[in-house]
């Protein structure tokens, strides 16, 4: 088991001596120089775009903070840029853009899938600093690994789910998961876990999609989850829970804004509260988005930079790892009620002080990664 880390970041001040003309004059100079010298990133995408409403997003928006601190240009073909991928089969050229000459201090892969890419690009090219988000790359000195503990953000995001069905007497609740690994293991376990933790009585119907593409699967199961009496569905797929907002939306705006029967999805990776937008039968604007377990992946990307270019200094090798003590994963409270923001609140003191160990691994699951 590779050893957790905690970063915390600091802020460089850069002092500037000089009076009248010859000050501003080395102001400017320094500020210029200080901008130039941070760490250039190069963000290698899993499939779905920078535009995913989920993890590809989220690392772009960290990156792009990142590059405004900074003073650095971000877009493609930029001093901080990302390279997308059509197809997995796109990852090798891909890390190989972004290692070429050189001309990104730290490059990152955005997503588990990326493992066995960056794992060989680190390998052909040792003095590159490289950092895989989302999963672990072992014996590599030149790669840090980072990790979220999201099965405690979808643990309360199953205690909200339940408190609302218990109050409704549902007797489902749905998730939607995208491909079968690791990092869903977590949410699936996670969200399963904060629900009977709430009313052992509730099932959770799972479906997964076999893919984090296919929106329109997405939508499809969704509306059999809908159709079937669940009101509240957590979906955990990539761009595949597009499809399920999709579905969420067109069903409350058939319904007006005060209607007992409206539905609930609950987002993940970043707050898609918006993404839930809709307008009622009666004209009124409302969201379907109970609420959304926030992962802190563009936290991740920004993080280590920062770090580096206050001390130079890189955890290559190690896994650094951020749960809800760190502030690295997290519920929003969208949608919820005062009685679902008060189970909340409580089952978030008791994970953090260690009364509540929350599984990362649904039972019978073959998966088995810790950290």
């Amino acid at each position: 088991m590779n050893k957790s880390t905690k970063i915390i970041i600091g802020v460089a001040t850069v002092a500037v001596v000089g009076v009248g003309i010859y000050a501003a004059t080395t102001h400017k100079s320094s500020t210029v120089t200080q901008a130039n010298a941070a760490a250039k990133l190069g963000l290698v995408l899993d499939v779905g775009g920078v535009d995913d409403h989920s993890f590809n997003q989220s690392a772009w928006e960290g990156a792009k903070q990142y590059a405004k601190v900074n003073q650095l240009q971000a877009g493609q073909n930029k001093p901080v840029t990302y390279f997308t991928a059509s197809d997995h089969s796109d990852l090798d050229q891909n890390f190989n853009l972004a290692t070429k000459n050189k001309q990104y201090k730290i490059v990152y892969g955005i997503g588990y899938s990326l493992n066995q890419p960056i794992t060989k690009s680190a390998k052909l090219n040792p003095k590159q600093k490289f950092v895989l988000v989302d999963d672990i790359v072992t014996n590599r000195p030149n790669v840090a690994s980072v990790m979220f503990r999201s099965e405690q953000s979808s643990y309360l995001a199953g205690v909200a789910a339940a408190t609302k069905a218990q109050k409704n007497n549902e007797k489902k609740i749905g998730f939607i998961g995208g491909i079968h690994g690791n990092i869903i293991d977590a949410f699936d376990a996670g969200f399963e876990a904060g629900v009977k933790a709430t009313d052992s009585s509730l099932i959770v119907e799972k479906q997964y999609a076999n893919s984090f593409t296919d929106s329109a699967k997405g939508k499809t199961i969704a509306a059999a989850m809908y159709a079937s009496g669940i009101k509240t569905i957590f979906a955990a797929a990539g761009f595949v829970g597009n499809g399920a907002f999709s579905e969420a939306k067109a069903e409350n705006s058939k319904l007006t804004a005060d209607s007992k029967d409206r539905l609930y999805i609950i987002g993940v990776d970043r707050d898609q509260k918006s993404d839930g937008a809709y307008t009622s039968k009666d004209g009124k604007k409302g969201t379907s988005t109970l609420a959304s377990s926030i992962t802190s992946v563009g936290d991740g990307v920004k993080n280590i930079a920062e770090t580096y270019n206050k001390n130079k200094t890189f955890p290559g090798g190690k896994t650094i790892a951020y749960g809800l003590k760190e502030n690295g994963v997290y519920l929003t409270d969208s949608e919820l009620t005062a009685a679902e923001t008060a189970a909340v609140k409580k089952a978030q003191k008791a994970i953090i002080n260690g009364t509540i160990k929350v599984p990362n691994h649904p039972k019978g699951s073959q998966f088995d990664q810790k950290f």
